[in-house]
């Protein structure tokens, strides 16, 4: 079993940046991928990013270029650098993890808001 926290969301402006950050109860180390996924109001969750054990990443089309996943297995926790931030970015952003690489994520957050206004 591995707890999700996640922190960093708020209210910015367009243009402006946040850091989310997702705190794991296991050794992030040890789970082969963990990853960021948002939910829009009315919207389906969609992916945002991930990353896998060995430090390769993946993001969807939406964010790539403005936004940065990265890990720290010393503190457990893996953030999500969003720059360039834009209404549409605005959602309930989740982290997940799973310990296979393919299929659906296991293990989830509580969410975390952000809203970016215009």
């Amino acid at each position: 079993q591995v707890q999700l926290v996640e922190s960093g969301g708020g209210l910015v402006q367009a243009g402006g940046s946040l850091r989310l950050s997702c705190a794991a109860s296991a050794r992030t180390s040890s789970i082969s991928r963990m990853g960021w996924f948002r939910q829009a109001s009315g919207k389906e969750r969609e992916f945002v990013a991930a990353i896998f054990r060995g430090g390769t990443t993946s993001y969807a089309d939406s964010v790539k270029g403005r936004s940065t996943i990265s890990r720290d297995n010393a503190m457990n926790t893996v953030y999500l650098q969003m720059n360039s931030l834009k209404p549409e970015d605005t959602a309930v952003y989740y982290c997940a993890a799973d310990n296979n690489y393919v299929g659906s994520y296991d293990y989830w957050g509580q969410g975390t808001q952000v809203t970016v206004s215009s």
